[in-house]
């Protein structure tokens, strides 16, 4: 496995169950349904005959207890390591791919006895494939503008699309963005006030009639709605005067507008508008894919919450909840990986619990 690395800092000469054989149970446990430390332990119990095949070493399970304060001795930033490796190992992106970076709450892990805030996690994903390349937790005293290039520092990135929301909209993140050897594709909006403002000036509702620069339409219909999205670029940069030259290698200014008809009336029109600035020189179709793709981590963020449960997950106690989203994490990018059985994420966890030759193709990238 790639998470034979993680250090056990536990006393040698006391330890019955190994670091690896206690992954390897809740990795398997979680794949199978199971999200709490309880279930993790039965799994283990009633399973031992085929987690041998994974290298399992004990001779018994162990307790629900054990494996939870074992997984709380796990260091964050060593199963942060491992996983961005594995995913290092298995998934290379191609050139001009998007990743889009977001944040996600973990909902559950909040304590309201101890006054202890959500933990807040930042991931990277790579749109393509819909797998996560990598997380980082965000700090309780800071926000994800600090844990943003932290992460960006561990991802081997070169050559992508790096898409963000307003919130990543910062001069040092796209300069970590630059320095990676990537582009950035960032929303524009009020905490870049000045920049904001550059935008509303340009932009009339009249270019979306009449445009000299590159645009770019599309239309799709869907449960009676109609939505009509429309890209816009500008690669004079001089309407936005000097703040052209506070953002590194600034190349394309974006506008996107979608307009979402409900009814049979243009009253009834809901009309947004998102402005974007990137460090590559988009065309309107790579402005209009490349947003549409962004919010695909929000699928994955769904997936988590429905397919996972991590939202009513409530497991807190110190790193735990850190620790056991990277594992639901990792087990989502497995179950995603594998293309052989057409179904979501809850029907594919329920056919590793049925079918252990399936179990054993799902975890094959792990070993």
């Amino acid at each position: 496995m790639h998470f034979v690395s993680i250090k056990d800092i536990r006393q040698e000469g006391k330890v019955e169950h190994t670091l690896s054989d206690i992954i390897l149970i809740t990795i398997c446990a979680v794949l199978s349904g199971h999200d709490t430390w309880k279930g993790i332990s039965d799994y283990g119990r009633k399973q031992r005959d085929f987690l041998l095949r994974f290298g399992f070493s004990g001779k018994t399970s162990p307790s629900a207890d054990t494996i939870a304060r074992v997984m709380g001795t796990i260091s964050p930033k060593a199963l942060q390591k491992a996983f961005i490796e594995w995913m290092k190992s298995c998934h290379e992106l191609t050139d001009g791919e998007v990743v889009a970076i977001d944040g996600k709450t973990l909902r559950g892990s909040y304590n309201r006895a101890t006054d202890q805030a959500a933990i807040h996690m930042v991931n990277a994903f790579a749109t393509a494939n819909g797998v996560c390349l990598g997380q980082s937790k965000v700090d309780s005293k800071t926000n994800e503008i600090t844990a943003i290039p932290k992460l960006l520092e561990l991802l081997d990135i070169s050559g992508c699309l790096i898409t963000m929301d307003a919130m990543g909209c910062q001069h040092k993140i796209a300069q970590k963005i630059i320095d990676k050897n990537a582009d950035y594709l960032l929303a524009v909006k009020g905490n870049q006030g000045k920049l904001d403002k550059a935008f509303d000036n340009y932009y009339r509702p009249a270019m979306l009639q009449k445009f000299d620069g590159d645009s770019y339409a599309s239309q799709e219909k869907s449960h009676g709605r109609l939505e009509t999205r429309c890209a816009l670029i500008n690669t004079d940069l001089s309407v936005l005067g000097d703040l052209a030259y506070d953002w590194p290698e600034l190349k394309t200014m974006g506008i996107m507008v979608s307009v979402r008809q409900e009814g049979k009336h243009a009253e009834e029109s809901d009309i947004s508008v998102r402005y974007y600035i990137s460090s590559k020189a988009l065309t309107a179709k790579e402005l209009h894919d490349a947003t549409r793709s962004h919010w695909l981590i929000e699928s994955m963020h769904w997936q988590l919450d429905v397919g996972l449960k991590e939202d009513v997950c409530r497991i807190r106690v110190d790193d735990r909840a850190e620790i056991f989203a990277r594992i639901r994490q990792m087990v989502l990018n497995l179950l995603k990986q594998e293309k052989s059985f057409k179904a979501g994420i809850q029907r594919k966890r329920m056919m590793c619990a049925m079918d252990q030759e399936y179990l054993a193709t799902v975890l094959g990238s792990l070993s």
